[in-house]
C-alpha cells in the first residue's frame, strides 16, 4: 500500500503503450494500424485493467491509428467506458510534453489513463516514479513493450501538482492475448 504523503485524494496515472502495430508499405507512421497480435493484446489490456480495478475516470489517447484502435479494443472490455479525449500532442511526445498534458486534467479525475507511444511513455514513468513495488521499476527500466501498463499512484489535490519522483509505481504488467488454438502470442 502507498504511504500517505501529500494532500488530496489518491490519484492514479495508468500509462498504456499502444498494442503491437503493423508496418504496411507506404503507410505514414501516424496511420499505422494494429498488427494481428496487437488486435489480440489490446482487449487483454482492457481485461487486465478491469481485473486490477484500474478503470479510469478519463482516458487521454494519442491520435495515431494504432493508439486509437488500442483504446477502442481495450475499453470495449468494460461495461461503460469513460470519456476519451484524443490529443494530437500525445503523438511522438517526450516525457515533459506528456506531463504538461496530464497536468491540464481536471481535479475531479482521480484515475487517468494515458495511451501513447515510446520512448515518451517509458521516460514519463521513470521520471515520475520515486519508487516502485516489487520489481516494477526494474522491469520498466529493462523494457516497456507494446501493450505494457504501468500504474503510478500519488496523493495530490490537482494533477498540476504531480512532480518528478512523486509517484509510486505500484505495478507494471504486459498483458498478451491468445492466438486461436490457445497458444500465447
Amino acid at each position: 500500500m502507498i504511504a500517505r504523503m501529500g494532500a488530496g485524494p489518491l490519484r492514479r496515472l495508468v500509462v498504456l503503450r499502444h498494442a503491437k502495430s503493423a508496418w504496411p508499405a507506404g503507410v505514414p507512421d501516424h496511420e499505422r494500424p494494429l498488427a494481428p497480435r496487437g488486435r489480440r493484446d489490446a482487449p487483454a489490456a482492457g481485461r487486465a485493467l478491469a481485473e486490477a480495478d484500474c478503470l479510469p475516470d478519463l482516458a487521454l489517447c494519442s491520435t495515431a491509428v494504432r493508439a486509437r484502435q488500442t483504446w477502442e479494443l481495450a475499453s470495449a472490455q468494460w461495461g461503460t467506458p469513460p470519456p476519451v479525449r484524443r490529443d494530437t500532442r500525445l503523438y511522438a511526445a517526450e516525457a515533459a510534453d506528456l506531463l504538461d498534458v496530464v497536468r491540464e486534467v481536471s481535479p475531479e479525475v482521480e484515475t487517468l489513463l494515458l495511451i501513447g507511444h515510446n520512448p515518451g511513455l517509458e521516460d514519463l514513468v521513470l521520471e515520475l516514479a520515486g519508487d516502485g513495488l516489487d520489481d516494477a521499476l526494474d522491469e520498466v527500466r529493462v523494457k516497456f513493450p507494446t501493450s505494457a501498463i504501468a500504474v503510478l499512484a500519488w496523493y495530490g489535490t490537482t494533477w498540476r501538482t504531480l512532480t518528478p519522483g512523486a509517484a509510486l509505481l505500484t505495478s507494471m504488467i504486459v498483458p498478451r492475448g491468445k492466438k486461436k488454438g490457445g497458444a500465447k502470442g
